[in-house]
């Protein structure tokens, strides 16, 4: 697994602008980012080591934090686009980048756009994801939100920004799991202060760069997921039938973060725009039980007892995990923050070893919770994916300090096993058809 990478410093102007560079592929390709960013925080995303390491087997990526937002030197005032294109070159040019693909995510699109029309020379290509060439409401553009209306969204918003809600816009196929809203009410936290976060949003509502679509000849790949609830679809088939040549690509997901979703299906379209390849991936499927636990209270506990403390008792519990793991045959497949993600061959050994597991943490002071679904998963790598381990995720979600959550399959599967169970209702799980049968494990 790749690992981060070292955070260096561009000179634009009087601002210092903070970049990293991953890989040595041949193309050069330079990530620019939504409304906020953090070129280090983001890789405590379990997906962003994988999804990087995919782009860094192609290319040599380049990702930095706009001035405002990150580990970028804070501004007064709210930065123009005109001066995010000057960072852009500065870190091109600190990078030894003399021609680029823009990768533009979300609100970094328009400047990616306006970057390619004025630099079209220092413009290898234009990969645009989850955007808009304008950011509000007008006659003639019906696929934004009015402004006033998206003030007011903010602002009934800002007191729960930093706890997480944002995914409920951002990534709601992740917004149940508790992970990942930590995770992110983190990055929100570290990428820019209350007052720096206003600014930029009032800066977004001035974007428009419609004018400047037709004068982009560089080769354009336009990408959007269907589903997405921060910005319509529409938007991004517009925009591609505006760039003369531009590519369209409309995806599966509700999604608007490039982290949460199907990356490898959106990364398949981009390898091969840029390539000419398409990567043939060897998927092994198989029937697995999952298990998913994470600490009860987390964010509360880390922020008593501060990063250092927090970060031994992880280790601490990691090791106990590991050793339960070990007893029942368990594989643990990646640690993710305050918990663990496992398979098992057999279900009732994974019942028995999440029910060790809540047991074996007690004496570090803390509580867990388990969540278990048998199902087919897709061996990826050293990774597992498919709807078995998202139904695990969101049964965990449900249960409280202490207690082992299985699906209805898991219980139909342990039969006989003498193993009780306590019945805890129909639940509809975010992001999955149907509703299922949630029991709790007694004895």
């Amino acid at each position: 697994m790749i690992t981060p990478a070292r955070t260096r410093y561009a000179r634009s102007g009087d601002v210092s602008i903070a970049y990293q560079v991953i890989g040595d592929g041949p193309i050069d390709i330079v990530l620019v980012p939504g409304y906020i960013s953090h070129v280090e925080m983001i890789w405590e995303i379990p997906t962003v080591p994988h999804l990087v390491e995919r782009v860094a087997s192609f290319a040599r990526l380049i990702m930095f934090d706009k001035r405002g937002s990150g580990l970028s030197d804070p501004v007064v005032g709210v930065p123009t686009l005109e001066e995010r294109m000057d960072d852009v070159r500065a870190v091109m040019d600190a990078a030894g980048s003399e021609r680029a693909v823009l990768f533009g995510i979300s609100e970094g699109v328009p400047m990616a756009l306006l970057f390619a029309a004025t630099y079209p020379t220092a413009t290898r290509g234009l990969v645009l994801y989850g955007g808009m060439a304008r950011s509000t409401w007008a006659p003639d553009y019906p696929w934004a939100a009015p402004a006033e209306a998206l003030l007011e969204s903010s602002r009934e918003m800002a007191p729960y920004l930093y706890e997480g809600a944002v995914l409920e816009i951002m990534a709601p196929s992740i917004a149940e799991v508790p992970l990942a809203r930590e995770l992110y009410a983190k990055l929100q936290r570290y990428s820019a202060s209350p007052a720096m976060l206003e600014q930029l949003f009032r800066m977004f509502l001035d974007i428009d760069v419609r004018a400047v679509l037709p004068v982009v000849e560089t080769p354009t790949l336009v990408l959007h997921r269907r589903g997405d609830r921060a910005v319509n679809y529409q938007a991004s088939k517009w925009m591609a039938g505006q760039i003369p040549g531009a590519t369209y690509v409309e995806l599966e997901g509700v999604d608007h973060s490039i982290f949460a979703g199907d990356g490898d299906a959106l990364l398949d379209e981009v390898e091969e725009f840029l390539t000419g390849v398409r990567r043939t991936v060897e998927v092994d499927r198989v029937l697995a039980t999952v298990m998913f636990t994470d600490i009860v209270d987390s964010t509360k506990r880390a922020s008593a007892m501060g990063d250092k403390a927090w970060r031994a008792l992880l280790d601490a519990q990691n090791d106990v995990l590991r050793r339960e793991l070990g007893r029942a045959r368990g594989q643990e497949v990646k640690t993710l923050g305050d918990g663990m993600l496992a398979t098992f061959d057999g279900p009732a050994r994974a019942i028995r070893c999440g029910r060790a597991m809540t047991e074996a943490v007690r004496p570090l002071g803390i509580e867990i919770r388990v969540g278990l679904h048998t199902g087919e998963v897709e061996l990826v790598g050293d990774d597992v994916a498919g709807i078995a381990v998202h139904i695990a995720a969101r049964v965990g979600a449900l249960a409280g300090a202490g207690e082992v959550l299985v699906s209805g399959t898991v219980k139909d599967l342990v039969a006989g096993s003498g193993i009780g169970f306590a019945d805890r209702g129909e639940h509809e799980l975010k992001g999955i058809p149907d509703r299922w049968r949630v029991h709790q494990v007694t004895v």
